[in-house]
């Protein structure tokens, strides 16, 4: 893609994409890729790996470039992403540039407790979040859109 068309992708505000999936392998099939396709039929402009990363792609700088070009970065926190090294950096790239105020974290939790959040990440245990174990993904798809639109 050449510089031209990616501008003419982008929003008034610079960003390519409404929302960054940030999730581990093993909870690809359960959530993030029904979440990711409810987003995208929401309305959203979604940086999913299945959507964006294509054979010979560079992983990093992939995704580098997709969270510099989002507002909001969904991290789906679960047992598997607590231990995995991508979600991990992933997440430090995000926290990073919510720091910043460039970024707005929407953390879902899938089948983790508050303890568990609260030992991987103080701050995030303390930000609302939505849980796999009281809401649909359609459910949360729904909410995320809305909060995400109504901005």
């Amino acid at each position: 893609m050449n510089h031209k068309d990616y501008r003419s992708e982008t929003s008034e505000e610079g960003f390519r994409y409404d929302v960054f999936i940030s999730h581990a392998f093993e909870d690809k099939d359960e959530v993030a890729r029904p979440l990711a396709i409810a987003l995208k039929n929401g309305g959203l402009k979604v940086w999913y790996d299945e959507f964006e990363l294509k054979i010979g792609d560079n992983l990093r700088r992939k995704i580098d470039r997709g969270l510099a070009d989002t507002r909001f970065g969904v991290i789906v926190l679960s047992r598997s992403f607590f231990e995995k090294d991508w979600p991990r950096y992933e997440f430090d790239c995000i926290v990073a540039q919510s720091i910043s105020g460039d970024y707005t974290i929407l953390p879902i939790w899938h089948n983790v407790t508050k303890q568990e959040v609260l030992k991987y990440s103080p701050s995030l245990a303390d930000r609302v979040a939505r849980s796999t174990a009281a809401y649909t993904v359609e459910e949360i798809a729904k909410e995320i859109c809305s909060v995400i639109k109504g901005l």
